[in-house]
């Protein structure tokens, strides 16, 4: 129990958004009652989250100046700070573009007073095969004049950085909980007050903050469904959405050939999804690609169809059809082509996000009830701003937040058409089996 003067929070989710919060309340209100529950252990060997994974990109090549800036900001602390730091490596970043993406961000570093001579560059097609050792050379060119090298993006070591950061957050004083939400708690005037668990404990605070990804659509579902109140629902603003990755295993030699390796990433043409690509060598000398496809899982859940990840504990994720092998496996020919032919990708899973319309994030009041709040939606983009987004979550609890980030991220706020987002999924897992 808290006291009625001290500060107390709930945050739903230990994925990057709900530990960042966790993170920064804590050190913003060092005696406040900070409690971040997540259905697994922070620890355990595998998790749900699209925030657990092998290794992510880290990068701050954005079209749009406002993420632009905030990545360039997150980049600041992953460099810098020595809760971040171990985890990042600045291997540089290679984008396979064919909308004249690299203008468009080397504007966007001029606009914020960032350098980028000899850091970041267009290249000639011509020249840009000969980089990295010629590792490219036998990528999918089709359409392409000019390849974007920015050597001051990366990558980070996803779980580890998870992990160490949750970590430092119960090191600070916040509780974690491993348990399963069954229902968010309300008072009798409609205020969110808690959650409930699947176990029957409750767990109240003053503020409770929904940092459930791909699992957010479900809940606020089941939540319109047993208050009887239509506004709970996410409706057209939040999809749970699914991309496949997998890993092959190099052996030493080619590892050592492949040591300086770049992060990859292929812009597709509209009709093959989004983005391919792959990151560099982890520790155990494997190579990861993640596939085109975006796709959901639509379910009927008491008389909606909503999209929302399997409902099997672990989301079945390690249940990858053989649709999505062949997803990864084209990504690992567009971009070696037949260098990769011989290596033998497994360890498939698929990753469950939540995605909005227009991609932004989520980060606000929930409209439907007082003391509910929610920070999500990282729509397959959000795991760069690890270090950074809790404070923004803080701002927006506080009532600080800056007003165009504030409607920006809001709940109410106008929702495009996502048919010309090639990152909307279209596609439902069923039909990918």
């Amino acid at each position: 129990m808290t006291s009625s003067t001290q500060r107390s929070y709930i945050v739903v989710g230990a994925g990057v958004f709900g530990t960042s919060t966790a993170l920064h309340l804590i050190r913003r209100f060092p005696d406040a009652s900070v409690t971040l529950v997540d259905r697994d252990a922070y620890d355990a060997s595998t998790r749900v989250a699209a925030s657990w994974d092998w290794n992510k990109v880290v990068r701050a090549d954005y079209r749009d100046p406002v993420y632009c800036k905030l990545a360039l900001d997150a980049q600041d602390v992953w460099r810098a700070d020595r809760l971040w730091s171990p985890f990042y490596h600045e291997s540089g970043v290679y984008w396979i573009s064919r909308t004249g993406f690299a203008q468009a961000v080397l504007d966007n570093y001029a606009r914020l007073g960032r350098p980028t001579e000899g850091r970041l560059y267009a290249l000639p097609l011509a020249e840009a095969r000969r980089r990295y050792g010629g590792i490219f050379d036998e990528a999918d060119y089709t359409g392409v004049e000019n390849v974007l090298v920015n050597t001051t993006s990366g990558w980070a070591n996803a779980k580890g950085a998870l992990r160490a950061v949750t970590e430092k957050a119960v090191e600070l004083g916040v509780k974690f909980v491993t348990a399963e939400i069954e229902a968010l708690e309300f008072d009798e005037d409609g205020a969110c007050v808690g959650v409930r668990t699947a176990s029957g404990e409750t767990y109240t605070a003053a503020h409770t903050i929904l940092s459930t990804g791909a699992f957010t659509p479900k809940l606020l579902e089941k939540t319109a469904n047993s208050t009887g109140k239509d506004d709970f629902r996410a409706g057209c603003r939040i999809i749970a959405a699914g991309v496949t990755t997998g890993l092959a295993q190099l052996d030493d030699e080619t590892a050592k050939e492949f040591a300086q390796m770049p992060v990859c990433i292929q812009e597709n043409p509209p009709e093959r999804g989004a983005s391919n690509g792959t990151l560099p060598l982890n520790e155990d000398n494997m190579l990861k690609w993640w596939g085109q496809y975006i796709f959901k899982n639509t379910q009927d859940i008491s008389g909606n169809q909503i999209s929302a990840p399997p409902g099997a504990a672990d989301y079945a994720q390690w249940a990858v059809p053989d649709t999505l092998v062949q997803d990864v496996e084209f990504a690992n020919k567009a971009t070696f082509g037949k260098r990769g032919e011989a290596w033998k990708i497994t360890k498939h899973r698929i990753c469950w996000d939540a995605v909005t319309p227009n991609e932004d994030f989520i980060i606000s009041p929930h409209t439907a009830s007082r003391g509910l709040y929610l920070a999500t939606c990282g729509s397959f983009h959000g795991w760069k701003f690890f270090p950074i987004i809790g404070d923004y979550v803080v701002q927006m609890l506080e009532g600080t937040l800056k007003q165009d980030l504030k409607a920006r991220w809001a709940w109410n706020r106008r929702m495009l058409d996502p048919s010309g987002n090639i990152s909307w999924p279209r596609k439902e897992l069923k039909d990918l089996q």
